[in-house]
């Protein structure tokens, strides 16, 4: 999604853009303190930082009838009733509509680069695995229990929302405008030069080869990246509406896109 902003492709004018790089929620945590001006965050996490940061209508990670897995060695049950869940944090939207679809799951929560080895070591019966876990699991001698993004799909209709970027209020609607319209010309210079894009985002790939690369990124940077569109806009509103009628999240929080 940055390649061009991190490159240097197109001009930013007034703006200097430094990036740190993070898991998601070590991200949300930052968040929650307000550290970051721009930041990619959890739908989830969303939840807790609405009245500091608007969210963007472009940036988007949707799943489209697929989203985080439910792991576990080949004897493990389908059945998740009684086992321990390793899980990549209790902000992710993996969490979330892990507790929608199973309300009394037990869980743990591990460095999501850490969640196979540690079904692999007996520590949790199973794990839940959100960004390249999802392509490399069966490498690893798992199966799928649970596609939580398959479920959403059979449940509700829409696509599964997982992450977005959001930006401080504090910066005022002018900044905020032109801050916005910098990041979705990021967006769609990555998508029209995706070769060169895709090579960039390779040093952060974590084992995937370009190949599996390619797929991941399509999986989740794409034309809704762009646009979360009016369904992906109101299937945000309502996972975060379940999260609420559920008890796992305080509050109902009125979605706000910029």
């Amino acid at each position: 999604m940055f390649y061009a902003l991190a490159t240097g492709k197109i001009d930013t004018g007034e703006f200097q853009f430094v990036h740190e790089l993070h898991d998601i929620e070590t991200l949300n945590e930052a968040a929650l303190q307000g550290r970051f001006e721009v930041s990619a965050v959890s739908i989830h996490g969303y939840a807790y930082l609405h009245d500091r940061y608007a969210l963007l209508n472009s940036g988007a990670s949707m799943g489209e009838g697929y989203g985080p897995i439910v792991v576990g060695k080949s004897s493990a049950s389908p059945d998740l009733q009684g086992q321990l869940v390793g899980i990549p944090g209790l902000k992710t939207s993996a969490y979330l509509a892990l507790r929608l679809c199973h309300p009394e799951v037990q869980c743990r929560v591990i460095p999501f680069d850490e969640i196979i080895p540690a079904v692999q070591r007996d520590e949790v019966d199973l794990g839940l695995v959100i960004h390249e876990g999802q392509l490399l699991y069966r490498e690893e001698g798992l199966k799928k229990i649970l596609d939580l993004g398959e479920w959403w799909k059979e449940a509700t209709g829409l696509p599964l929302p997982l992450g977005g970027n959001v930006i401080r209020r504090d910066l005022g609607e002018e900044r905020i405008r032109k801050i916005s319209s910098l990041l979705s010309q990021s967006y769609r210079y990555s998508l029209e030069h995706r070769e060169a894009a895709l090579e960039y985002a390779l040093q952060f790939g974590r084992g995937l080869d370009s190949s599996k690369a390619d797929r991941f990124i399509a999986m989740y940077v794409n034309e809704r990246t762009l646009d979360y569109g009016e369904e992906g806009r109101r299937s945000v509103q309502h996972f975060l509406d379940r999260g609420h009628q559920a008890g796992i999240i305080p509050h109902r929080v009125e979605v706000e896109f910029v």
